[in-house]
């Protein structure tokens, strides 16, 4: 019988550290583009705080002295696409960390200039950095043009000067992101604190922006003319499963780590919250990495309204009430000048107290972005905000917790028996603007439609 021990799975991304002994670095020798010989390829799987799982690969060719750096998503895409509005007023605004995919497009409208999605790789770059490149692009070949078409060549040297002027920051301008896989990050220097320069919305792809991902309904599929001769697939059986199942049971099916994407099984609750509906809980523990996480997803559809709702928290009473969360709920707390958005938590069944903790704990544990060269100013504020986190969750400070959430499915409990709204609960209802609907994918639905609540 074997006594040894079985080793535990190691995560497949492990956490950005400059200071790790053994990065497990990959080195493939692949061919250089630029003279034809052989050159070495290094791969490193990590993940980069308040992103995500991320294959970096540079390439170096002892031949020509050829250098290229390229970023590509270990992940999966997101359930949403990200669109991210920059307004660069200063200049630690040019110095933001910028991480984008190969989908990621770039527009600058006071110049009306434009860099489509696709045409650049991925990289970890800064804002001045991409105007950097489009200098350098730009400037590529201007010597044969001027020869060739000086009127072409004198046009792209005024653009240059418009470029130069935005890097030196001759007047404000606006940098838009979108990306339709959702890769997309752009670095707060304020951080944990509400980013007061940048605009972050997240929308609903197109079925042609799914296509371009390469994602595809099973519709879709089944009616794709370039498969109709392949066997078609049995039809599911009927589902045996009924009403009653869902709420007695635990049900599980497998799924991947969203951590080390490692096999493993998710735990599924449908169950009711009193005076409010029913949710869906779903739990996932990693017996690779030992990542857990919990998340909870409204059971009923979109309501007619969007919902704000806050509470005064001034005590122990008002830190144990009830609270869900949406997907698509942000979180705000004035008294700390901080904002959550509704992807950072996702959804969560918990009381107030608890997420409160769940945002000190997701900050602690990840720091600033690339701590390792973060300047003791950063430092210092994350470190004096998590202070000020801290009395807020033992019930020193008073603060009033608001949840926005146009979906109009979170909730927070009510101290009065009857349900009926205490003194220190307000709930109010919005009509959702245009751009509230585009996110949510509902503006070509009917108002009739919605779930009334």
């Amino acid at each position: 019988m074997d006594n040894q021990e079985t080793e535990k799975p190691q995560a497949l991304f492990k956490a950005l550290d400059a200071d790790d002994p053994d990065p497990e670095t990959t080195e493939i020798e692949s061919l250089c583009l630029n003279c034809g010989d052989n050159g070495i390829t290094r791969l490193l799987l990590t993940k980069i705080p308040f992103y995500k799982e991320v294959v970096l690969m540079s390439f170096e060719c002892e031949h020509c002295g050829f250098k290229n750096n390229e970023l590509q998503q270990g992940g999966q895409f997101e359930e949403k696409g990200v669109r991210i509005t920059l307004h660069v007023n200063e200049p630690r605004d040019l110095n933001r960390q910028v991480i984008k995919s190969d989908y990621t497009s770039i527009k600058i409208p006071d110049i009306e200039f434009e860099i489509p999605a696709q045409s650049q790789k991925g990289e970890v770059t800064t804002v001045e950095g991409i105007l950097e490149r489009v200098c350098i692009a730009l400037k590529q070949d201007q010597d044969q043009r001027r020869e060739e078409n000086p009127e072409i060549a004198e046009n792209i040297d005024k653009f240059v000067e418009k470029i130069v002027g935005l890097k030196s920051l001759d007047s404000s301008f606006t940098m838009i992101f979108e990306d339709i896989s959702g890769n997309l990050f752009v670095e707060n220097p304020d951080r944990p604190h509400k980013d007061r320069n940048c605009e972050i919305n997240l929308f609903v792809r197109s079925t042609e922006q799914n296509h371009v991902l390469g994602l595809y309904t099973q519709e879709e599929i089944a009616s794709d003319e370039t498969t109709a001769s392949a066997p078609s697939l049995p039809a599911p059986a009927p589902s045996q499963v009924k009403l009653e199942d869902f709420e007695t049971e635990v049900l599980q099916f497998p799924t991947n780590c969203p951590e080390c994407a490692a096999p493993c099984d998710t735990n599924m609750k449908l169950t009711r919250i009193p005076h409010f509906k029913e949710v869906v809980i779903m739990a996932t523990i990693c017996d690779a990495c030992g990542h857990r996480t919990n998340e909870v997803k409204a059971g009923g559809g979109i309501e007619k309204l969007g919902l704000r709702l806050a509470v005064k928290v001034t005590n122990a009473d008002d830190l144990k009430r009830d609270i869900l969360k949406s997907e698509t709920c942000s979180l705000e707390v004035s008294e700390l000048d901080v904002e959550v958005g509704p992807a950072a938590l996702g959804g969560r069944f918990t009381t107030v107290e608890g997420l409160l903790v769940a945002v000190r704990d997701q900050l602690a544990e990840k720091g600033t972005l690339f701590s390792d060269s973060a300047d003791k100013l950063a430092q210092g504020k994350m470190a004096e905000f998590l202070g000020r986190l801290d009395d807020v969750i033992k019930g020193k400070t008073p603060v009033t917790l608001v949840l926005d959430d146009p979906a109009g499915n979170s909730y927070i409990q009510s101290l009065n028996d009857d349900n009926s709204l205490d003194d220190r609960l307000t709930v109010s209802k919005y009509e959702r603007t245009h751009e509230q609907n585009d996110d949510l994918g509902i503006n070509d639905m009917k108002t009739e439609n919605y779930e009334e609540s």
